[in-house]
């Protein structure tokens, strides 16, 4: 849990109310939510908590591949279908950079006629 100084907006941090000031003397050696770069000082005199609940959690997003993995790809010709039972020879392909930068990237395929997906 993160607080904030409401005079310079700089982060507060957890310490202990130090002996020598007469406005504070009866706080001394309590703890404190102290202002690194303003005076400001807010003493805690009671158990200071904040619990919050995320109640929209966001699905994943596929990274490779998912619903629209074929949308607005191009077509290849002369691409054999490594299905046994297909004989088709054109097929809608993309490439992804999977690997490392020195790697070629990795093209996918997917057969126009029985959508078998392979990749080389």
């Amino acid at each position: 849990m993160l607080l904030f100084c409401p005079h310079c907006g700089n982060m507060l941090r957890v310490g202990k109310v130090l002996p020598g000031d007469p406005s504070t003397a009866e706080h001394v050696g309590k703890q404190t939510f102290t202002c690194l770069t303003c005076p400001y000082e807010f003493i805690i005199t009671q158990r200071w908590y904040d619990r919050k609940y995320n109640t929209n959690k966001k699905e994943p997003d596929d990274i490779v591949g998912g619903e629209n993995a074929w949308d607005n790809v191009q077509t290849q010709d002369n691409v054999l279908c490594p299905s046994d039972t297909c004989d088709g020879d054109k097929a809608f392909w993309y490439q992804l950079q999977i690997r490392s930068a020195d790697e070629p990237m990795t093209t996918f395929y997917r057969c126009t006629e029985c959508h078998k997906e392979w990749r080389e």
